[in-house]
Formats: structure tokens, C-alpha cells, sequence
């Protein structure tokens, strides 16, 4: 273990807390908290935002005009052709961005381009899958308002995975998955999908089967084989869930033309008002602590609803960092690469004892609440899986999670997840079992299918995909820790300890891997922005 103080010269993203460090900042659900930490305690920080490219426009056009592996775009079109637009839906960028969206950026350039052309049959899909449909407000503030009033509603809505008649079955892949994807996509003479990679689990061969895709496709990834296999769901040179999507991919696109554009962005996720969550806490300004002091005093005094309305107004001010356009792999190469230079960093050995601040921002979550459910995908699922090589906690150790977890759901987004935590979880948290005993029933519940297709709820099997997505997390932990949970019996429910403070926590973790004093390694994941952890 690395002494106290010390630092790694070649990554100033790694610090080593020592006695008489200020307390270290937690993004805590909607606010924020400070905890001193243990000396030793490795604290992994962001890497600072990368430059973001200053002529948006001019790296759009450029990509689409010198694609990877194709054509320019606008060689590929002509009149009389049917063209799809499919791009990301909500669930990204997290939080989400400031006017302008970079797909309404990049949508603008590929209809001028598609009128240049003389392409008039178009239509705009976003690609849901089984996530909630985006509201009217929600896609006019994703497209910008003159792509909306343009094509909203008949031309431009969300993916139905259910509608009957607007669904065509392809042939299955070599290993017996069937693909199903929109019929409108199928029937096109050309699918451009339009793309923001957050992370790396994102885009590529994902982005066509899945979110154009429906239950009968996704269940042959999104289930607890694939995902217990997959090394790291962050990391798709390991994951049998990459390998599954990859064939689904080769597929789609033996039955239909795409042009892939993807984007990546910067880490800055925060605005002026709220810097002091992207700054080290030692390096905080007059202003900062400050802003600190009235943002956590303002929020803690609000009322629950009122709080999530406000935490959840503050959008980002990303900077674009790539785009790429052309044949699916070579752009997907690219845009790894453009990912990984932003949040991947280097991390010497593994920890005994993790620590996580869990905010409420998460990809099912927009404009929502983080319930228990949630709480529990995005620690063992998502967190737990931001490595590659190796987990940066070892087998059987202890990830101690900061967050108020409330027994809260949202009745609107998440009927079958209130189901699911009330009626399934009494009876089994083991993932094979749920998925045997009650996944179908939940898939095929007629009035959670017309929820989704007419409402704004998640498709009825959702809530079992995001327990399926912490079962290699929760296999490879040996206990996971909640500290200060508003409902005890939540987090109990979900399969977490519980502490009434960070300091009993971490005493708790040490008396469960039998090591006293300080024989634990400890590291303090100072999430977000985003980190991805190459260990070693």
C-alpha cells in the first residue's frame, strides 16, 4: 500500500488521502456531501474535460463527407429513395446537454444534405427499445425546435417494440438469436443512425438491433447467462454481451444499408454554478465552497419532488471531442478510442474496500427517481463495471455505497419495477431463478405492454434486466454496504448491509474481510464525471 500523501507522478488523477485533507466531496443522490477519509485511502478522480473541437459543424460535415469504409453520404443518396433516421433516445448523455443537442446538430447537416439529394420519404425514429417513450418536450429539446415542427408527429416519433404491424422478423443469427427490428427501418433504402457514445457498453452493433429492436431480440443478451459471462459490460473485447449484439449486427445489415455517425463527448458535466463537483477539494476557491455550502443547504431544505425538479434542470455543457461517420466497425474503432482518451485511467492493483457517492443521475432515471432498483443496477451494474482488465475491487470484497435509498418509484416511468420490488424480490433475489419463475409473465403482462406503448413507462421486463445487470457484480462482491438509507428495508430487500455513517461502514467492511487497523486497501471512486479503471 502506497504511504500516506503520496501521489502518482505519471497520473495526477490518482491522490493518496493523508491526515488534514479536507473532506472529500460525495455526489449523493439530488445533492452532495463531504466525508473525511482514512489516511491511505486512494482516491481515483476524473481526468479534466478534454478540449472540445470549436467548428462543431465543420467536424460533422467533414465526417460525413469522408466516411470510414463507404461512400461520402451524399454519394449514396438520390430522389426517390426511403431513408430512416434512428438516434439515441434519453437515456444519454447523462445529464442531459444544453441547446444545442449534437443530434440536432448532426440531423440538421443530414437533412440538408438528404434535400440537396432530392430524398423526400423521411422519417425519424427514436430508438427506444424497451426504455419509455420520450415526450413531446423531450424530443423537441433533443431535435431543436425546426427539425420538430417539421416532422412531429407523423414523421418523427418513438420505436414501438410492440406494435404488431410495424415490426419485421429477420433470420436468425448463427447462434439461434432471432432478430427483429422497425419494419419502417427494414423497408428503407438507407438507416442513418445517428449516435452519442457515453461510455463504451455504447453504440456500435448495439445501436440498430437493440434500440430498434424488440423483447424477442434483446432477451438473448439481456439475460443472466450473457451478462454473468461478459467480463466487463464497459469492456466489448470481453463481453458476451458485445459478442451477442456483433451478430445481431451482421444481420441487420445483410437486410439493410447504414450509415453509421457517432459522437463522443468531454467530461465537462457540470456548469459554472456547480464547478466545485468537477474540482479536487483541496483546489476548491472562495467561490466554490461557497457554491457548495448553498447548493447542498438549498436542496436539502426542498421538498422531494421540488428537489428532483431542480437537481434534474441543471443540464451539461459537454464539448464534442469526435465524430465519425461510415460502415458500423471502423466508426465504432474510433470512437472507443475517443472514449477511452477521456475516462480511462491507469490504477495499480486492486481494492479490498470501494467507495461510491451514487448519484441520481442514471440512464433510466431522466426526469424520474432513482428507485431501489435502480439504486442496486447502478452500483453493482454500472459502477461495479467501469474497468477493464480487472474489477477495481478484488473478489470478495466490499463496495460501500453513498446514497439516500428510499423506498420511492415512479408511477408513471416505472409501474412494473414497483411490481417487481413489492411481488418478486419477497419471494427470490437469485437472478437464474427470477428470470426462470417470473420474467415471461412480466414480458407478456398485457396491461405493462400498453403502459409503454401509450404512456411513458419502461416496457414490463425492464425492471429484470436491470437486476440481471448487477448479477456479476453482486457474484464477485462479497457484500455490498449502504450507508445512511433512508429505508433500511429497501436497501435489505435489494441485498445491501446497511451502516448508519461512512466511518461505521468502513469498519463494518473491515470486520467482514477480517482485516483490522489498517490492513485494507481502501479507494474512494470519485464519480462522476465518469472514470473508466485499466487495472493492473
Amino acid at each position: 500500500m502506497r504511504a500516506a500523501g503520496a501521489s502518482t507522478q505519471s497520473d495526477p488523477t490518482i491522490h493518496y488521502a493523508r491526515e488534514g485533507d479536507p473532506p472529500y466531496l460525495f455526489h449523493c443522490g439530488e445533492n452532495f456531501q463531504t466525508h473525511r477519509l482514512p489516511a491511505g485511502t486512494r482516491v481515483i478522480y476524473p481526468k479534466p474535460p478534454l478540449p472540445g473541437i470549436g467548428d462543431v459543424r465543420g467536424a460533422i460535415t467533414n465526417a460525413i463527407d469522408h466516411p470510414l469504409g463507404c461512400d461520402p453520404l451524399s454519394e449514396q443518396l438520390s430522389p426517390g429513395m426511403k431513408v430512416t433516421i434512428a438516434f439515441d433516445d434519453i437515456s444519454l448523455p447523462l445529464p442531459p446537454m444544453k441547446k444545442p443537442d449534437i443530434r440536432q446538430q448532426v440531423m440538421e447537416i443530414v437533412l440538408d444534405r438528404l434535400e440537396w439529394a432530392g430524398v423526400t420519404d423521411i422519417e425519424m425514429i427514436c430508438a427506444i427499445c424497451l426504455h419509455r417513450r420520450l415526450t413531446p418536450a423531450e424530443l423537441k429539446h433533443m431535435v431543436g425546435a425546426r427539425i420538430f415542427k417539421r416532422f412531429w408527429p407523423d414523421r418523427l416519433y418513438n420505436h414501438d417494440a410492440e406494435d404488431p404491424e410495424g415490426i419485421t422478423t429477420l433470420e436468425n443469427t448463427e447462434e439461434g438469436e432471432e432478430v427483429e427490428i422497425n419494419r419502417r427501418a427494414v423497408e428503407s433504402d438507407l438507416i442513418i443512425y445517428v449516435n452519442i457514445n457515453l461510455v463504451t457498453m455504447d453504440g456500435g452493433h448495439k445501436s440498430v438491433p437493440v434500440g430498434l429492436g424488440t423483447y424477442k431480440t434483446v432477451r438473448h443478451h439481456h439475460n443472466v447467462h450473457t451478462l454473468m459471462t461478459s467480463k466487463s459490460y464497459m469492456d466489448p473485447s470481453t463481453s458476451s454481451f458485445h459478442r451477442s449484439c456483433d451478430r445481431m449486427g451482421a444481420v441487420v445489415a445483410r437486410h439493410v444499408k447504414i450509415f453509421t455517425i457517432e459522437t463522443t463527448l468531454n467530461s465537462d458535466t457540470f456548469s459554472h454554478m456547480l464547478g466545485f463537483l468537477q474540482t479536487r477539494e483541496a483546489k476548491w476557491s472562495s467561490f466554490d465552497k461557497m457554491n457548495f455550502g448553498v447548493n447542498s443547504a438549498a436542496l436539502k431544505t426542498l421538498p422531494g419532488a421540488l428537489r428532483r425538479k431542480v437537481y434534474q434542470s441543471f443540464l451539461a455543457p459537454y464539448g464534442l471531442t469526435g465524430v465519425n461517420a461510415g460502415m458500423t466497425g471502423p466508426v465504432h474503432d474510433k470512437t472507443l478510442e475517443a472514449v477511452h482518451e477521456q475516462q480511462l485511467i491507469d490504477v495499480e492493483g486492486q481494492a479490498d474496500i470501494v467507495l461510491i457517492g451514487l448519484p441520481a443521475i442514471g440512464p433510466y432515471s431522466v426526469y424520474s427517481i432513482l428507485n431501489p432498483i435502480l439504486v442496486y443496477c447502478m452500483a453493482a451494474g454500472y459502477f461495479f463495471n467501469f474497468y477493464r482488465g480487472k474489477p477495481l475491487v478484488r473478489k470478495g470484497g466490499v463496495m460501500i455505497v453513498v446514497h439516500p435509498l428510499e423506498n420511492q418509484f415512479h408511477r408513471t416511468h416505472h409501474p412494473s419495477y414497483i411490481d417487481f420490488f413489492n411481488e418478486v424480490l419477497p419471494q427470490t433475489t437469485v437472478p437464474s431463478e427470477i428470470e426462470r419463475r417470473f420474467e415471461k409473465a412480466y414480458a407478456e403482462n398485457e396491461r405493462y405492454i400498453h403502459q409503454y406503448r401509450t404512456s411513458y413507462a419502461y416496457h414490463g421486463v425492464h425492471p429484470f434486466y436491470m437486476w440481471y445487470w448487477g448479477c456479476h457484480g453482486m457474484d464477485h462482491l462479497g457484500q455490498v454496504i449502504s450507508v445512511a438509507p433512508k429505508s433500511e428495508a429497501a436497501a435489505r430487500r435489494i441485498g445491501f448491509a446497511t451502516a448508519p455513517s461512512l466511518p461505521v461502514a468502513i469498519e463494518q467492511a473491515k470486520d467482514f474481510l477480517n482485516m483490522p487497523g489498517d490492513q485494507a486497501q481502501i479507494t474512494y471512486f470519485h464519480n462522476p464525471p465518469i472514470v473508466m479503471c485499466q487495472v493492473h
